[in-house]
């Protein structure tokens, strides 16, 4: 179809003509109706052009509407504005800033506030913020920035594009915001999993006395779930009953979501019981409710009742009956969903391909996980995140890394979850450069450092060696929840800075900040590791009697730890008889590990016995039980635990030390020669020994093979990873450079003599993360005071 330069001087159009465009259903129908205009003709031209370009954006046909348009001598800003709208709802987002760009030409039209809030509404899905950055600065220049209506599709743009500080920037400027833009502003909190802010936002609106609508509580109700505030959520369910609003079938049904997810199952289950006949909506959100509280089988039960019903279950059942939360001992299960989601094709759908990919990667099937997400045919953000989680939680921080380094060639924009994830890679990792990259690209991209983002750089840093860096986020923090203080207060325990701790953990108590097991067991860890008996023991009874905590395993265990540790065996061994419950594997290890400090031959025997029959699998306590006996020099009986552990055909865990030197990471295992630069490496090590010698350093053998010379011996401990690791480095860097590696393994006491050493001659920092903590060493010390 072709459409000239028509003057369209022609009469009115008739009010049947309008009536039926806009009873056209089809494009058949409107280009009949075009031709009948350019053959009849109508005087006031822009009214119909108006109307018949609406109903074609409507329609989907851009390339009509836009001849159309192109046809008409003189448009107005109404049929600008219409036209903008239009291809903003129709998704022709593209097509909306053309003809913003093109109204902009125009010297005889200037834009509006519908103008701009269409166009900003339309930038907000071309995956890209520049637009949207550039329609504020020109609404700003035309005076249109504070504008209720601008601001509010403002405020939504930047929360699209996760940049929270920003959309609350504009917010802030508005100066009488309505009820659309709270609600935009609490909508766009939660998608950006900003659970705690929107929950606030929310209050702020009550308070200040703004109109509350249906809206306003579907958008906070999967805040509160998500935060899990019972308390709040009851008040915006009685705030629902006296607006007159409990009964709109979406709010029953963020209803039933939050208390399920508040783990008030019945009242959730008494709220749909209330809904007449079979709805969808709210059966996915109460199977949902019985799978995240473990009931796997009432969601099934449930999920068949739909079944039977012939009620079409979709993508957001499945994802509901999936069960995430509880995945232990449903293999089979998750795979016959997984089965009946292909089946129905449902498979395709990006939310039930992502809940597969996190259940299996939870039930530590990589394998499955990483083919349903190959296999999406549309990854989302959220997909990306569930299988980068999934390998950080598995142990897989290389992979998880190198798929975050793919998301990013994708230009995939990480969100919170995103770099909280990666940053818990790096931990493990000890990758500190990489950890500085994804604290940069937090910057750069301006995603929300919120309260988790923060936390992850804690506890980064903190793994990483940088504990100054660390104790510089936490203070920076405006809102510090109990998992920011327990990463600090465990960031200190694992550099062996007790009293830090302790005064943070006095801090903490002041701050009204709810005590947790997990805060207990960071300060017992921190005392332990310094020798902090007295408090520690003060601690721990101040635990169970002010602040009704009960002791886990873990508790037990440090506490065992504590006591061994500084040598008070009978006392731990007192503690474990004394224990209300059985004592576990991590009791009895702590023993044994306390009696090769101590060098304790006879309790290390008593609870060797009772962890070989606890994790009879368990490599490291031979290893551990055959060293002591090779300590003490009764190398018989460590043939005999090593002859039991070969019996059982149990492998030892190689010891592996890790450096990372730039941007790369080198690997070594004792008396490696497999590194490119091994013979420098080597001579370096032969030139460190003679000086070693010289200052008066005398090798540990004693935990040595028994069967070989003592000169064999010394060669064995002389080449360990660490040492190797500590030789490449100083053939690396540059002089006064510090030195950091990562050791899987307790350091040994060799390693550790010999690296006190080392920093003294070479006048270098060397710190060392081995199993348990750091090891920071300068000047021939270690800032364990060897107490590790």
């Amino acid at each position: 179809m072709v459409l000239r330069n028509l003057p369209f001087s022609f009469p009115s159009p008739s009010p049947n003509l309008t009536s039926l465009i806009s009873k056209s259903t089809t494009l058949h129908h409107l280009h009949q109706i075009l031709s009948h205009i350019i053959v009849t003709g109508v005087e006031n031209h822009l009214i119909t052009a108006t109307n018949l370009s609406k109903k074609l954006s409507a329609l989907s046909a851009v390339s009509e509407t836009l001849l159309l348009f192109s046809s008409i001598p003189q448009p107005d800003l109404f049929l600008f504005n219409v036209l903008i709208q239009s291809f903003s709802q129709n998704n022709c987002h593209s097509s909306a800033i053309a003809l913003y760009s093109r109204l902009r030409r125009r010297n005889s039209i200037k834009p509006d506030t519908f103008t701009y809030a269409f166009s900003i509404s339309a930038s907000s899905s071309l995956g890209c913020d520049k637009v949207g950055r550039l329609l504020h600065a020109h609404s700003v220049v035309d005076g249109f920035g504070h504008d209720r209506f601008v601001a509010s599709a403002l405020a939504d743009f930047y929360l699209k594009f996760s940049q929270v500080d920003l959309a609350e920037k504009v917010f802030e400027r508005i100066p009488a915001p309505d009820t659309v833009c709270w609600n935009t502003m609490i909508s766009g909190l939660v998608g950006n999993c900003c659970f705690h802010e929107a929950v606030l936002v929310f209050k702020k609106m009550v308070f200040g006395g703004m109109q509350v609508d249906s809206t306003t509580l579907a958008a906070v109700l999967p805040a509160v779930a998500e935060l899990q505030d019972l308390k709040m959520g009851i008040s915006v369910h009685c705030l629902a009953v006296k607006k007159g609003l409990h009964c709109q079938a979406f709010i029953v049904t963020g209803l039933i979501s939050m208390y399920s997810k508040c783990g008030e199952v019945e009242f959730a289950r008494i709220l749909f019981g209330k809904i007449e006949g079979v709805d969808l909506i709210a059966s996915n959100a109460m199977i949902s409710g019985y799978s995240s509280n473990g009931d796997v089988e009432a969601a099934l039960n449930l999920f068949k009742v739909l079944l039977i019903s012939e009620e079409k279950v979709n993508a957001s059942t499945l994802v509901g009956l999936i069960p995430v939360f509880s995945p232990f001992g449903h293999v089979g299960l998750c795979q016959l969903i997984h089965g009946f989601s292909v089946k129905s094709g449902i498979d395709s759908n990006s939310n039930v391909s992502t809940a597969l990919t996190t259940v299996y990667a939870r039930l530590n099937d990589m394998e499955s996980a990483r083919q349903v997400f190959d296999q999406m045919p549309e990854k989302t953000l959220a997909s990306w995140n569930a299988m980068i989680s999934g390998y950080t939680q598995n142990g897989f921080t290389d992979m998880a890394i190198s798929l975050f380094r793919q998301m990013q060639m994708w230009d995939v924009r990480p969100n919170p979850v995103t770099v909280t994830s990666i940053l818990s890679a790096c931990a493990q990792l000890g990758a500190t450069s990489l950890g500085k990259w994804v604290h940069d690209l937090i910057i750069q991209e301006r995603i929300e450092s919120n309260v988790y983002v923060s936390t992850a750089l804690i506890d980064m840093y903190a793994k990483c060696g940088s504990i100054t860096e660390a104790r510089g986020i936490f203070d920076a923090m405006p809102e510090k929840n109990d998992v920011s203080w327990n990463a600090m207060i465990s960031g200190y325990g694992l550099h062996g800075q007790g009293q830090e701790a302790l005064k943070l953990f006095t801090d903490m108590l002041n701050s009204g900040i709810v005590l947790t097991g997990v805060t207990f067991l960071s300060v017992l860890h921190a005392c332990s590791h310094t020798g902090l008996v007295r408090e520690g023991c003060e601690i721990y009874q101040s635990m169970t009697r002010d602040y009704k905590v009960e002791p886990g395993p873990e508790h037990y265990a440090c506490m065992v730890d504590l006591l061994g540790r500084s040598g008070r065996l009978d006392e731990a061994l007192n503690f474990i008889k004394a224990m209300p419950v059985e004592p576990g594997p991590g009791v009895w290890g702590a023993l044994l590990g306390a009696c090769m400090i101590h060098k304790d031959t006879n309790l290390a025997s008593l609870a060797s016995k009772r962890l070989f029959e606890l994790e009879p699998e368990n490599t490291g306590y031979y290893v551990l039980l055959s060293n002591i006996y090779s300590a003490d020099r009764n190398y018989p009986e460590a043939a005999i635990v090593r002859q039991a552990a070969q019996t059982r055909k149990l492998a030892k865990t190689p010891g592996c030390t890790l450096i990372e030197v730039g941007e790369t990471l080198h690997v070594f295992t004792s008396g490696d020669r497999s590194h490119m630069r091994s013979d420098e490496i080597y001579a370096m090590l032969e030139k460190l020994t003679v000086k070693m010698t010289e200052a008066g350093f005398q090798p540990e053998i004693n935990a040595a093979l028994y069967d070989v010379e003592e000169e064999e011996k010394e060669n064995m401990v002389k080449v360990h990873s660490e040492k190797l690791a500590i030789a490449f480095a100083l053939i690396s860097t540059e002089p006064g450079t510090e030195i950091r590696i990562i050791k899987n393994l307790r350091v040994c006491l060799d390693c550790h003599n010999a690296t006190k050493y080392i920093s003294k001659i070479t006048e270098r920092v060397i710190v060392v993360r081995d199993a348990n903590r750091f090891h920071h060493f300068k000047d021939g010390m270690c800032s364990c005071g060897d107490y590790w």
